[in-house]
This record gives structure tokens, sequence and C-alpha cells, in this order.
């Protein structure tokens, strides 16, 4: 269910390269959610680091959206930069697992699949 690699590069590296990996495999970054900043601007104390970012391909989207309108709930994809442990890492739900847990329309399987794919090579790419 869950994709996630680990890399020796650092938090701000790699969410840089990740950026570019994005830009290269023709998604777009919708936005970027700095998790760890927001929890500690509110006077939480987190001391791991938390970039997600909401990731989308509109073609697939579209395709997506044709065939479930419900699952507008699930889009956009979401690859997450983070610490762990001192450990910086790159993960994702993956979108085969979630789709299929969110509908029994077997058109979704070859989108998300695809999908999925391409994010794969993004996040190994970043690594």
């Amino acid at each position: 269910m869950y994709y996630i690699v680990e890399t020796n590069k650092s938090f701000e590296q790699a969410v840089t390269d990740l950026e570019a990996a994005v830009a290269n495999h023709k998604f777009g970054v919708l936005h970027i959610h700095d998790l760890g900043g927001t929890l500690r601007s509110k006077g939480i104390e987190f001391a791991e680091e938390c970039k997600v970012f909401e990731v989308c391909n509109p073609v697939k989207a579209a395709q997506v959206l044709a065939i479930d309108m419900r699952l507008n709930m699930a889009l956009p994809c979401r690859i997450s930069v983070y610490t762990e442990a001192g450990q910086v890492k790159i993960g994702m739900i993956e979108p085969a697992a979630m789709l299929s847990a969110l509908s029994d329309d077997d058109r979704l399987v070859s989108i998300a699949q695809d999908v999925e794919q391409t994010i794969i090579t993004m996040i190994e790419e970043a690594k």
C-alpha cells in the first residue's frame, strides 16, 4: 500500500530533486504542504521535517474523473519527503491500491498503474 525509499541526500536536496523529477515527467506540482513548518508555527514541538507534494497529470486525472467523479476526493496524488529518526525518506500511498479500495471499476486499474509507475520513477530519480 505504501512505496517508500530512503535517501542519503539532505532533506532540502531531496525536495529540490523531487520537484525536478515531477516536472520532467509532465506532472504539475499543485502545492507543497510544509507540515513540519506548519506544526512548529503553531507552537507544537515537532522535530521531523515533512513536505507533501500534491502532484497531478491532468490527462490522467480527467480520465479517472470521467469514470467515477467521487474519486475527486482521492486526487491529486501525494508524494512526501520526510525525515524519520534522522533518515530522509520519499514515499507515497500507491495509487492503484488506493483507487481499487475506493472503486470496483476495472477501467481504473490501468490508469492507476500507469500513474503509479510514473510516480515510482520520479521517486527513484529524486532518491
